[in-house]
């Protein structure tokens, strides 16, 4: 729960009252100890925290603060008195900036499996999760392919595209051999970064505009290919079956050359 409470974003209201003095234009936080207490993390903390914050992750700087450290008091003011649209924006703010945990990170659900403790999460953060105390990192993973490409690298990404493939098509009695998984993922990453499927990935960068047009968008691929003025060598197994000739593997890929011999 400890190590959960480090991970989950918790805003600043779960930890206290929040009132909005509309008399003297300030917000009020007034921390509750015991919560701090029992979540482990100190109100000098939370109060240090907070309008940092609010500034640097919020976007908001248009405050001042006032701390009292004696009575676990946090006092905001807007730099514009004038406006109680200014007084009611920073009170949105103030109760809804993460004080602890990560920001990415929106719940954190513990459960206990084959005797030891497993932490699922609604969100992902990987390089801040690694740095909580608590967590096996070599156990750690996440469905963001584009996040674990970032964080630990193209070949962990690629390791992730397998797992997540099998694990899919495992959970719908579909067996498919590892080794083709492999390959499509291979190709999704053999440029050092991870690539989709489709016409903006793998499918669209095809050296045969055939090939590419019988995927989508058909028309558009045939129109540019003919005002780049490109050809298509008919290399590959689409393209071939779609102009109707044998394709270049196996039988087709082996031709008879008559040889004509000269008469001594």
């Amino acid at each position: 729960r400890e190590v959960s409470w480090q991970i989950e974003a918790a805003p600043l209201h779960e930890f206290g009252d929040i009132t909005t003095d509309m008399e003297n234009m300030q917000v009020v936080v007034h921390l509750n100890t015991k919560v701090c207490e029992k979540r482990k993390i100190s109100p000098a903390e939370i109060m240090e925290v907070a309008p940092k914050k609010i500034r640097d992750r919020r976007h908001y700087r248009d405050f001042e603060h006032d701390i009292d450290e004696a009575k676990a008091t946090l006092i905001f003011t807007p730099k514009d008195r004038e406006s109680y649209q200014n007084l009611f924006q920073l009170a949105e703010h103030v109760r809804n900036v993460i004080v602890q945990g990560i920001d990415d990170i929106l719940r954190v659900v513990v459960r206990k499996e084959t005797g030891e403790y497993i932490l699922y999460t609604e969100g992902s953060n990987l390089k801040d999760v690694f740095d909580v105390a608590g967590v096996d990192t070599t156990r750690t993973r996440t469905n963001n392919i584009s996040e674990i490409a970032q964080v630990l690298g193209i070949e962990a990404a690629r390791n992730a595209i397998i797992h997540e493939a099998q694990s899919t098509l495992n959970e719908q009695g579909i067996l498919v051999d590892v080794r083709h998984i492999m390959l499509v993922a291979d190709m999704m990453c053999m440029e050092g970064e991870v690539k989709q499927i489709g016409r903006h990935g793998i499918a669209g960068e095809k050296e045969s505009v055939l090939s590419r047009a019988a995927f989508e968008v058909t028309v558009n691929h045939l129109l540019d290919a003919a005002v780049a003025n490109e050809t298509d060598e008919l290399s590959g197994v689409t393209e071939n079956v779609i102009v109707g000739q044998p394709i270049q593997l196996g039988t087709g890929d082996v031709r008879l050359v008559a040889v004509k011999q000269r008469d001594n």
